[in-house]
Formats: structure tokens, C-alpha cells, sequence
């Protein structure tokens, strides 16, 4: 609450973190899964790009990919958590 008894927002990074981290991981494992049911969907084309180190299928490719939805989670949220927090603050 400031001085004058108004409230601003302010996004909690750490809940935002874990949010995005587990939304990322659990649309990764969605995508996998569906790469499974589907096998001629090339499913695996945007993973090659985006998590350096995957290869289609095998344990230690899910578990690249699970490191790298943490990381894209959490920076998503540090960057825009941070952006969110220095806007929305009361001006002078």
C-alpha cells in the first residue's frame, strides 16, 4: 500500500517462475506425447530448434527438454515479471 492508501500491482516473480516453468514443461510433455500418438507429425522439428541437445525420443532428450522449458519459464518471468513490476509502479 503507498503513502496515500492506494495499492499498485506487483507480480510476485518466484510463483511466476514456478507458474511458467510447470505450464512450459507440462506443454513439452503434451507435445510428446502427441509426437507418440502421431509419429508422422514431425513433432520433434521444433524441439531440434529450440532445446540444443534434443534428439526425438530418447530419455535423456525429455529430460533436455524439461531443463529448457524451466529455463525459458523462468526467464519469461524474470524478464517479463521485472518489466511488469517497473511499469505498474506508482510514479511521483
Amino acid at each position: 500500500m503507498n503513502s496515500n492508501g492506494t495499492q499498485h500491482l506487483r507480480l510476485p516473480l518466484v510463483p511466476l517462475g514456478l507458474s511458467l516453468g510447470g505450464f512450459f514443461a507440462i506443454s513439452f510433455l503434451g507435445c510428446i506425447l502427441l509426437g507418440l500418438i502421431v509419429p508422422d507429425g514431425t513433432m520433434h522439428r521444433p524441439w531440434l530448434q529450440f532445446f540444443p541437445g534434443f534428439e526425438w525420443l530418447t530419455a535423456r532428450s525429455v529430460l533436455i527438454g524439461l531443463v529448457w522449458t524451466q529455463v525459458y519459464g523462468w526467464w519469461t518471468a524474470l524478464a517479463f515479471g521485472s518489466l511488469f513490476n517497473f511499469f505498474a509502479a506508482p510514479r511521483r
